[in-house]
């Protein structure tokens, strides 16, 4: 955490705070072959001064994210929170009203600190039961539209059907599938970007 801390305060308000689950923490792989750290490089590589902090944490739920993101906010003071929690939620059959209340308050938390919200949507299986299923895909697109959000509608749209580009578990992307997955988010992040010092 102290890293963390001094990692942020040195990048003041250019610095991305990404706040997820294991899709953002590279689960099963090493952590430079994420999403996160490729989006690093990304910026690097076109000349966007950011700095990328990374406080996902694997097997997050919405409940875990609203009581750990008040620190993240005060240490980090970010420009930008990509969001991307619930998936836990939904494939532990968790109520999503509260998801729902859950992100909505780290969604005012995060407008509040002052930094502007990219809201990452996920799908879950149909195993679930169609009205669950329905339900959390709705989620989302509700939340993007009630806070003016951008939304990325499924951040393993590229990924989750080719069992070529996912993990055995068939949850998390492999490193083959990673770079779609930036690919994926990247047009929904790069309008909220700005060049400069």
């Amino acid at each position: 955490m102290l890293f963390i801390a001094l990692q942020c305060a040195a990048a003041a308000n250019r610095t991305i705070l990404v706040f997820g689950d294991s899709l953002s923490a590279a689960h099963g792989l090493r952590l430079q072959q994420g999403w996160v750290a490729l989006l690093a490089r990304r910026l690097r590589r076109q000349a966007y001064r950011y700095r990328i902090v990374n406080a996902s944490v694997s097997g997050e739920t919405t409940a875990g994210g609203v009581v750990r993101l008040p620190h993240e906010l005060k240490a980090c003071r970010p420009g930008i929170v990509i969001l991307e929690l619930g998936a836990n939620d939904g494939l532990r059959g968790l109520p999503l009203t509260l998801a729902e209340r859950h992100l909505a308050a780290m969604i005012r938390m995060s407008k509040t600190s002052g930094a502007r919200v990219l809201l990452v949507g996920m799908l879950i299986p149909p195993n679930y039961g169609p009205r669950y299923t329905k339900q959390f895909a709705a989620m989302y697109p509700q939340l993007a539209r009630r806070y003016h959000l951008r939304l990325v509608p499924f951040l393993l749209k590229q990924v989750a059907l080719d069992p070529q580009l996912m993990q055995s578990d068939d949850l998390h992307p492999n490193a083959r599938g990673e770079p779609l997955v930036l690919d994926t988010l990247w047009p929904y992040l790069k309008p909220m970007l700005t060049r400069g010092r």
